[in-house]
């Protein structure tokens, strides 16, 4: 199993968040009960209001390179389990930088 999927041309990526961390990173796997992997995320920002969720955000767009607001919470929105989609990271040259970047991510466990 992998921390991402494709779905079309958006790439679906699995993600557990840790808020309130005193740094933000994104590194690691952590498997669940089921076998699911899903990529470690840290944030500073409380879960209070949608605030850990979009300092999510905006570090996968500032860590991917890619636009804030082509990423977006699909679930998990009051949960540490959360499923991201990356609008357009699905497409071949896309996809080919984007799986770089988030394998050196897992690898870092």
């Amino acid at each position: 199993m992998t921390v991402w999927s494709l779905d079309g041309a958006d790439l679906l990526l699995a993600v557990r968040l840790t808020p309130g961390a005193t740094k933000e990173e994104i590194g690691g796997v952590w498997t669940d009960e089921k076998g699911a992997q899903w990529l470690s995320a840290r944030v500073r920002a409380v879960p209070e209001k949608g605030r850990a969720n979009a300092a999510l955000i905006a570090l996968l767009a500032k860590r991917l390179d890619w636009p804030r607001s082509a990423i977006s919470l699909e679930s998990g929105d009051t949960n540490r389990l959360k499923r991201l989609r990356i609008k357009g990271g699905g497409e071949p040259l896309s996809f080919a930088r984007l799986s770089v970047i988030i394998r050196k991510w897992v690898e870092a466990s």
